[in-house]
């Protein structure tokens, strides 16, 4: 299996590249508009192509490069059920898995910072076992923090905190060792303390998250619902050109 990272500084946003050269299929989790022609790139200097792209939720700090990606490679569109989007996509409830030769990702439904949001777990047949070797996490949990539940909350963030704290249970049920890689890094508005480190474990995120460390869910909510940071510039604009599956905001 190989894996390539991309980060996005201005935005704080990641994406990530993976998949199986042995039998060339490639896919790319939450791209980003802006980094197509990487993608596309890295994937023809490996020589495999892409034939997946993963959104884990509608994002809502920029515009989703999955359209895009799905256009340029002719690649299936994987998305959470109930994302609401307008365009043709397969939709992905939990435990529903997706085989890119032997890289094995597994869909795990973690609500909260979006109603609809998926983490993707990937294992790798070449290693002898279909265990989790690491996790793509997206907005559900980061490096340092959880993300925020109030962007798609339409002015009613409690619920969404409450259904995070189960999604972040859910995920810390996984294996110490495996590597946790997340949509953002230190300075996105999607978090408030996540740490510069852009990639982490589920064990040292078990142990030193601040956000993880409430012994209650009311503790969670509560703590999660203290000094949120402005939303996002442009969020109902991003939001609906990620629905509608346009490749660039209206100038």
């Amino acid at each position: 299996m190989i894996l390539r990272p991309f980060l996005v500084e201005r935005t704080s946003c990641a994406s990530y590249l993976f998949g199986c050269t042995s039998l060339d299929q490639l896919a790319v989790v939450d791209p980003h508009i802006d980094l197509i022609e990487s993608y596309v790139e890295t994937a023809a200097a490996i020589g495999s192509p892409i034939v997946a792209v993963f959104e884990t939720h509608v994002q809502a700090d920029h515009v989703s490069g999955l359209p895009a990606l799905v256009e340029r490679t002719g690649a299936t569109a994987y998305l959470p059920e109930h994302a609401g989007v307008d365009f043709d996509h397969r939709a992905l409830a939990d435990g529903d898995v997706v085989e890119l030769g032997n890289t094995v990702v597994t869909a795990v439904s973690t609500p909260g910072h979006a109603p609809a949001h998926l983490a993707f777990t990937v294992a790798d047949r070449r290693r002898g076992t279909l265990e989790p070797w690491l996790v793509f996490t997206g907005d559900s949990l980061l490096v340092g923090d959880v993300g925020r539940p109030d962007l798609h909350a339409k002015g009613n963030p409690e619920p969404l905190a409450r259904e995070l704290y189960s999604s972040v249970k859910k995920l810390l049920q996984l294996d110490d060792g495996v590597i946790v890689y997340p949509s953002h890094t230190g300075g996105s508005v999607c978090g408030r303390g996540l740490s510069s480190n852009p990639f982490s474990s589920i064990g040292f995120e078990r142990a030193h998250n601040e956000a993880l460390q409430h012994t209650s869910e009311d503790a969670f909510v509560s703590a999660l619902l203290v000094d949120l940071p402005p939303a996002p510039p442009q969020q109902a604009e991003i939001v609906a050109a990620n629905r509608s599956g346009i490749t660039r905001m209206p100038a």
